[in-house]
């Protein structure tokens, strides 16, 4: 089998699909590399790993600039990976799963290629996700469930730490500033809860008895159907803490939620946790998670 021949074929089918159908140039871009990579794997099993590079040197001298050693590599390695994550999604562009292969943890992979296909992430959005080291901040019970797939609840793809953009540079603020810094980039925050968040009303104001309280954040998951209750803390957890946030739900529960939603969900963000208190708290609708500020 001439290797060579069928590969510089794929390739110029490719070039001449890209030009007349445009519309559909990436699921040829993707059909064309794995099929690229798969020949570059079998010429490898019978003329050694040197051959990409002479193969290399004659599609550059044949075709110009593009398909270098880096490039042809980058092409087989996408045919290994396509034989192990769970799907080729054609909703991701080749720029996507360039981002992707340097990552040999499989589980990693097709967490970031469910959430580009979920979410709609650009290439820019992705690496940006990817230098965040989100993947990494999920729970291990989190990842975990994702390798089971077993049922995830609210708490699971909440990150910890929570990253929030600190514009000013400060490393010693107040409650009222983290609200700030939160609010400024409110699209960033609610990625760093997980899916279906929306934005409610800061400082929402309720009335228990003859005092006025105010909830730092309310939000509601579209997913779960339930209000969200965001209480900020630039300290560690206390156990005062649990007892404000369930009060704050309670009255959620009771005054402003519809028959058919799920109870109130409590957030408690600090700047140190303390999972002793959260062991012991008897609600587990209440968890907690720590803040760095980037």
């Amino acid at each position: 089998m001439n290797y060579y021949n069928e590969i510089r074929d794929e390739l110029i089918n490719n070039e001449v699909y890209k030009k007349v159908k445009d519309y559909s140039k990436n699921k040829s871009d993707l059909r064309t590399y794995y099929n690229v990579g798969k020949l570059l794997s079998e010429a490898g099993k019978h003329y050694g790993e040197g051959i990409i590079k002479k193969y290399a040197i004659k599609l550059t001298n044949e075709f110009g600039k593009g398909y270098t050693s880096k490039s042809l590599f980058k092409y087989r390695k996408f045919y290994y990976f396509s034989e192990k994550v769970s799907t080729v999604s054609r909703l991701l562009t080749w720029s996507h799963y360039d981002l992707l292969l340097k990552f040999d943890d499989i589980n990693k992979i097709n967490y970031y290629i469910s959430i580009t296909e979920k979410q709609n992430l650009s290439v820019r959005n992705l690496r940006e996700r990817i230098k965040n080291n989100e993947y990494e901040r999920l729970p291990k019970s989190t990842r975990n469930k994702l390798i089971t797939k077993d049922k995830l609840k609210l708490s699971d793809m909440v990150k910890n730490p929570i990253v929030i953009k600190n514009k000013y540079n400060k490393s010693n603020i107040s409650e009222k500033m983290l609200q700030t810094l939160i609010l400024e980039d409110i699209p960033s925050f609610l990625n760093e809860l997980g899916e279906g968040f929306s934005f409610i009303k800061n400082e929402y104001k309720i009335k228990i008895g003859n005092d006025y309280n105010y909830i730092d954040l309310l939000l509601y998951n579209i997913i779960y159907k339930c209000y969200v209750v965001v209480e900020l803390k630039v300290i560690s957890l206390k156990k005062e803490h649990i007892g404000q946030i369930q009060i704050y739900m309670n009255y959620i529960d009771k005054n402003i939620k519809y028959y058919d939603d799920n109870k109130t969900i409590g957030i408690i963000i600090c700047k140190k946790e303390n999972k002793f208190i959260i062991e012991y708290s008897s609600d587990d609708r209440i968890f907690e998670r720590k803040y760095i500020l980037n």
